[in-house]
């Protein structure tokens, strides 16, 4: 039978972990001379052979001489035991023992491979590399920080993967902040605390926690956290922690917390250069096979800044119009599409909203960026840096400038806005109101 043949080529060419993993679970369901039918379980598995190893198939049939068949897949529930449930559990190899490791679902193009490097990122893909390679020579903790859509999820993923396919014995935890308070909280309800502890502490090689930021106003989790941390650094562990601030920026956390989060590498994600743009543009267009072509390319580049995400939706917007229409993609199909998902966004900026601000408030721009801390010009102020949070792509860093401050000056305003929206009715509709006059007049 030819696909036992294929999968003996396999057996030779790939890692025993990967084979048992990937290539065995795979039934024929059909063969002849046109083709080879295979099926797996779900649409993920399915999906994940045909972007990983449908290579590796063709160039065994070439070895064959069956270079003639063409492979298609199909879905059968049947086939084995779900890789992927909705529960914790997922991605559990079938050399490790149950509740090993705790791994959130993986998106399949999330690899080191997929990764556009560019200067932005450097840093932190590198350091990530590194940590997925059990390289100790930055130390065994790694704290990124990035706005959202900027990749920083993309390359503890990567790491994921990689420990997954490099090395199955390893014991990973891989969760977000909030999952493990929803997992600390029901583990105090159970009086199973102990088991808590001991997932976390002897059953774990490296240690991926993504939004840690959430953990501000959280005592208990924290203190949990921090000590689970000192043991596993104490062992030499491998420890990664995603970020949208940095520790020192992270509101309502003990000292001594913040003191475990600053205790290895720190690295920031920054928003992409156009030369990096361009290049994940080009990545994502071939991946959604959309010809693009380089004028399209650099519009595109210019115009989108900051959220990575935005891209792929884009993308995915131009393939979809450009089939409904039957038709390649022109400038003009790609500024509607652009238009359509991103609207007027890019046409506002921290000087936008500042100067939107000082008219509303009857304040002048040089008061706004005064050193006046008269609450008739601090409110203001403190407003114009909210919203530009809100409403904008630009970095910390860019939003100060805009008001002659730092970046630590405009989360100090973004935090006493949202307290006061919080704490006062008349402030919070104050904000929406403003915030309705801007969106009319500028998205």
């Amino acid at each position: 039978m030819l696909w036992n043949n294929i999968k003996n080529k396999l057996s030779k060419k790939l890692s025993n972990s990967v084979y048992s993993l990937w290539i065995e679970p795979i039934c024929c369901l059909k063969e002849d001379s046109q083709g080879l039918e295979l099926a797996g379980p779900d649409v993920f598995f399915c999906n994940w052979i045909k972007n990983n190893y449908l290579t590796e198939i063709k160039s065994c049939l070439d070895e064959l001489d069956r270079n003639n068949i063409t492979i298609r897949f199909t879905v059968d529930g049947s086939s084995r035991r779900p890789l992927l449930t909705g529960r914790s559990e997922q991605l559990r190899l079938p050399t490790m023992p149950k509740a090993r490791s705790y791994v959130r679902a993986l998106h399949p193009r999330h690899t080191f491979a997929e990764f556009v490097v560019g200067e932005s990122n450097m840093v932190a893909h590198g350091a990530s590399e590194a940590m997925a390679m059990n390289d100790t020579t930055l130390g065994p903790c790694l704290y990124i920080k990035a706005a959202t859509g900027l990749g920083k999820s993309h390359l503890t993923h990567a790491v994921a993967h990689h420990i997954l396919n490099h090395s199955p014995g390893t014991r990973l935890q891989y969760l977000t902040a909030q999952q493990l308070t929803g997992e600390m909280v029901k583990a105090i309800q159970n009086n199973s605390m102990n088991s808590f502890k001991k997932k976390y502490q002897n059953h774990c090689d490296i240690l991926l926690i993504e939004d840690i930021h959430t953990l501000g106003g959280k005592p208990k989790t924290q203190s949990e956290l921090a000590e689970t941390l000192d043991y596993l650094m104490d062992r030499g562990k491998r420890i990664i922690m995603t970020s949208s601030m940095t520790p020192l920026d992270i509101p309502d956390i003990d000292s001594a917390f913040r003191s475990r989060l600053t205790s290895g590498l720190i690295t920031t994600i920054n928003p992409p250069d156009l030369k990096t743009r361009i290049r994940i543009i080009k990545r994502k267009a071939d991946n959604c096979q959309l010809p693009l072509n380089e004028e399209q390319i650099l519009f595109l580049a210019e115009q989108v800044k900051g959220d990575i995400r935005q891209i792929k939706s884009i993308i995915v917007g131009i393939k979809a119009q450009c089939g409904l229409l039957k038709t390649s993609p022109d400038l003009t199909l790609v500024k509607e599409t652009l238009r359509d998902i991103i609207g007027r966004h890019n046409d506002l900026t921290a000087e936008t909203i500042r100067n939107f601000i000082a008219s509303q408030f009857k304040v002048t721009i040089n008061d706004l960026c005064s050193k006046s801390r008269k609450k008739a010009i601090t409110f203001p102020r403190q407003i114009s840096m909210y919203l530009a949070r809100k409403y904008t792509n630009q970095p910390l860093a860019d939003i100060g400038r805009a008001f002659n401050r730092d970046h630590s000056t405009v989360v100090h305003s973004v935090r006493v806005i949202s307290d006061q929206i919080t704490r006062s009715g008349s402030v919070r509709g104050q904000v929406e109101l403003i915030s309705t006059k801007l969106e009319k007049q500028f998205l």
